[in-house]
């Protein structure tokens, strides 16, 4: 080549050579590039993601969008009917105070509805697996019994918590055993991590993440509510002064519908706040409550385990403490499956085989002829089963016994097994090798007519060709 590199090897191309080797049904050439996707599209749970998963709700929305309309239209008309004479009459401020509250109730209650409430991910199938199994192991050491037959696993476990035994329940559907204060909704179908209840007037579950934008959403719109309410009422007894009640009804029927909407909600929306204002200074959440987990009623030393003692401390902790990061990660990107590189099997394939899978079967390699072993004869006494690892197997060829019989003519050709019923085999087994050569006494007649027969049986079938070169040099003896 010339030290300026020029010549021949200038002009090469290179083409890459792609090392994923293609199915044969797949042509390279029509390979369609397949595009991520995210982990909210193939959610497990009934919920609804919007915005390409930054607002997760639950499926059934309506009594939200009721929630919606009320709050809209009930402060709309409060702004544009009776504002304007307020403001003249009494103080701006009121219109200010008004818009304030507005804004902050509807900021909580979009962050309450569009969030993640605090849902655990589910058990994949290989940790599902493993905690059946464990679960499986214990109960077979605790009854002191073996049984291979699938169980399903216990409902609860108990744990200990600041000195109080709580009760940690298996979730059939997550394959979790849920945290404390967990539970599973059944509308969501979810489990939901300090689970206080599943609220349709926001379209959401309210747990760990959202509640305490739950409690300031009720408790913002509280004030709201009382606000409207009382300043219509105001608004048409300063009319009625002037113009009398009827005409004061007639000059702002608006007010009228207010007032009525208000009237309705306000005690059902302060009842729910003094409720959770409870709940939160005893660190309890709705489930809880209503279940009586912490009753005094069952016993004299249950407690709950989760107050801090003070009140003020328990407002702290549910109003002002940290927000846990959310554990599904609804906007990842879901990693394709790498495959395995599967261990040699003696020309077994393993299709889609896991790594634990290849570990196996690197670990007990089969004979092509060996039977397969039914699940019953797998926990039979003196047999291995699936944890016993198997000796390795020398696949050369096969050692004939020490001793054996003499053979008379009708049993030879039974040794040498013709074509037509032995097509598959590829080697042959200890019961199936031809007898040693010394059985058969040099120079006898019977040893010469025994050599012809298999001399004609070996030009049928070239597969016992090593076998009958054994025979063939006893009759040159």
């Amino acid at each position: 080549m010339p030290p300026g590199g020029g010549g021949p090897m200038k002009d090469c191309e290179y083409s890459q050579i792609s090392t994923h080797s293609s199915s044969p049904m797949e042509s390279p050439h029509k390979k369609k590039k397949i595009a991520a996707r995210r982990k909210w599209e193939v959610f497990p749970g009934r919920n609804k993601f919007f915005c390409n998963g930054r607002i997760m709700m639950a499926r059934q929305t309506g009594v939200f969008y009721l929630t919606l309309v009320l709050i809209l239209v009930t402060s709309g008309l409060f702004f544009a009917f009776d504002c304007p004479y307020l403001a003249v009459k009494i103080t701006p401020a009121i219109p200010a105070v008004a818009g304030i509250l507005f804004f902050f109730v509807m900021g909580t209650l979009l962050r309450t509805s569009f969030s993640d409430p605090g849902v655990l991910p589910r058990a994949t199938p290989d940790e599902a697996a493993d905690l059946e199994r464990q679960i499986g192991n214990t109960e077979d050491i605790a009854n002191g019994t073996s049984s291979g037959g699938y169980r399903p696993p216990p409902r609860t476990k108990e744990v200990i918590i600041n000195g109080q035994t709580v009760k940690l329940k298996y979730c059939f559907t997550c394959k979790i055993f849920r945290p404390p204060r967990a539970s599973h909704c059944s509308l969501c179908d979810n489990c939901v991590e300090r689970f206080d209840h599943h609220c349709p007037w926001v379209g959401n579950c309210v747990g760990k993440r959202n509640y305490r934008f739950f409690y300031m959403f009720i408790l913002s719109l509280s004030f709201l509510t009382v606000f409207i309410f009382a300043f219509v009422l105001t608004h048409v007894i300063l009319r009625s002064q002037q113009t009398g009640f009827l005409n004061a009804l007639k000059d702002s029927p608006a007010s009228v519908l207010e007032a009525v909407v208000c009237f309705f909600s306000v005690w059902s929306i302060v009842g729910l706040s003094g409720f959770h204002t409870y709940l939160i200074s005893s660190n309890q959440t709705t489930n809880e409550d209503i279940k009586g987990s912490w009753s005094n009623k069952r016993g004299k030393e249950n407690y709950n385990p989760y107050s801090y003692g003070n009140i003020f401390t328990n407002c702290c902790v549910a109003l002002c403490g940290p927000i846990s990061p959310s554990l599904i990660d609804r906007r990842g990107y879901i990693q394709p499956d790498t495959p395995q590189p599967a261990a040699p099997s003696n020309g077994i394939t393993m299709y889609g085989a896991t790594q634990s899978q290849s570990d196996m079967a690197a670990a007990t390699p089969l004979l092509q002829s060996e039977p397969s072993l039914t699940s019953d004869e797998l926990h039979l006494s003196g047999k291995p089963g699936l944890g016993t690892p198997c000796a390795s197997l020398t696949l050369g060829p096969p050692t004939p016994p020490a001793s054996m019989p003499n053979l008379t003519e009708a049993a030879l050709a039974d040794v040498i097994p013709r074509k037509d019923e032995h097509m598959g085999h590829q080697f042959l087994t200890p019961d199936e090798a031809p007898s040693p050569p010394r059985l058969l006494a040099a120079g006898s007649p019977l040893a010469h007519s025994r050599t012809m027969h298999v001399l004609g049986l070996a030009s049928q079938d070239s597969l016992h060709e090593d076998s009958v070169r054994g025979l063939v040099k006893l009759s040159s003896v």
